[in-house]
């Protein structure tokens, strides 16, 4: 029998989040994270989510990130939370004064993303440094609060000109009938976007990027997002409406759950 997930269980450095180390997160918000789902302690694309820590902590801090310690933190707080399947976040912050990174992993109870359809919002808005995932991103909570209080299901972030970038805490993919088309614009390229980009090449239908505009979306046939929760059909952004297209959702299912689940 699984034991379920607590609410919220945190680490921080390898042991049960104190006072003291949950004032970081809450006064020093400057950092990254990134975010998987895992299932009897394996997660899909570990060495990405590994790559992706290692390559931000560089960038912010000018400090390696090492895949083995940061390994070695998620089991210790998934024993510590009691479980094995999970919703784990990896956190890393520099506070003032410190030379060496802290780490907070979280741990919840496993998500999936609902395969109802959803409605998109188009909003004016695009996140600076989008390559890189962080938290206490304003903007896009504001706006994915004011999609849901506008009846719709999620946020997409568009720049200048209508360009479609991506959700506000998704991905986005069109169909037109031949390829997978990923907006070609500054975005955070998430995981399970990385999985299905890789897993498409490597079944013979190479998906592609190019630019997207909210004038432009007449020709496609289908659209998706996805994130660490999986993968879900479009049924609209904001006036244009979208067939859900099944023979491609089962498509991308398949590459989906094809990819390696690497033990953490």
């Amino acid at each position: 029998m699984t034991t379920p997930a607590p609410a919220l269980y945190v680490e921080v450095d390898g042991h049960p989040a104190t006072e003291a180390d949950l004032r970081i997160p809450a006064f020093f918000d400057y950092g990254h994270f990134t975010a998987m789902q895992i299932r009897d302690g394996k997660v899909r694309g570990l060495a990405l989510h590994l790559a992706r820590l290692d390559s931000a902590s560089r960038e912010l801090f000018e400090l390696a990130l090492d895949g083995e310690h940061v390994r070695g933190l998620i089991r210790h707080a998934l024993d510590g939370a009691g479980v094995r399947d999970a919703s784990v976040r990896v956190h890393g912050f520099l506070p003032p004064g410190h030379t060496e990174s802290t780490l907070m992993v979280t741990v919840r109870p496993p998500a999936r993303m609902s395969a109802e359809p959803k409605s998109l919002m188009s909003v004016p808005y695009a996140r600076a440094v989008p390559h890189i995932k962080r938290p206490g991103e304003f903007g896009q909570t504001y706006y994915g609060r004011l999609a849901g209080r506008s009846g719709f299901d999620e946020a997409l972030l568009t720049a200048p000109g209508g360009v479609v970038t991506e959700g506000a805490i998704t991905n986005i993919g069109f169909w037109d009938g031949t390829s997978v088309v990923w907006p070609q614009a500054p975005a955070l390229i998430g995981i399970t976007m990385a999985l299905l980009e890789s897993g498409l090449a490597g079944s013979g239908r190479p998906s592609v990027r190019r630019p997207v505009t909210l004038d432009g979306l007449g020709p496609y046939r289908a659209a998706f997002l996805t994130n660490s929760q999986g993968i879900a059909p479009v049924r609209r952004i904001d006036d244009t409406e979208f067939a859900v297209d099944e023979e491609l959702m089962r498509r991308l299912a398949q590459v989906y759950e094809g990819a390696v689940r690497d033990t953490v």
